[in-house]
């Protein structure tokens, strides 16, 4: 059993989820440069490294170059459609992340309340 708190666990899923959010943009955002390839983290594996390490040491997820998208002519690989998915999914991750983080917080008030 990890001696990882729930706070540092969602801490760290936050990190990865904007770590994520950041490299979806940055492909949004290169769209039309000529040889840009997508890039994405491997969401899993750093979501479970984040939920593993037990310092306070920012979580940081490696950047991957994406397979199998199709290329176009100049070499650009960003599909704008799977991007805005990609980035909607991980917009609501980080949403409910939050959401989690305030309900512990809100534990946590309970908890001092009651105890004055």
């Amino acid at each position: 059993m990890s001696n990882v708190s729930l706070m540092q666990q969602l801490q760290g899923f936050l990190q990865i989820t904007d770590q994520r959010q950041q490299l979806i943009a940055s492909n949004m955002a290169n769209v039309d440069t000529p040889g840009y390839h997508t890039q994405d983290i491997d969401f899993q594996s750093a979501i479970q490294k984040a939920l593993s390490q037990e310092s306070d040491t920012p979580v940081q997820a490696t950047p991957i170059e994406v397979q199998g998208l199709n290329e176009r002519p100049d070499g650009n690989n960003v599909n704008i459609d799977r991007e805005s998915m990609m980035l909607s999914e991980t917009q609501l991750q980080y949403q409910m992340g939050v959401q989690l983080i305030k309900a512990e917080f809100h534990k946590l008030l309970t908890a001092i309340k009651e105890g004055s």
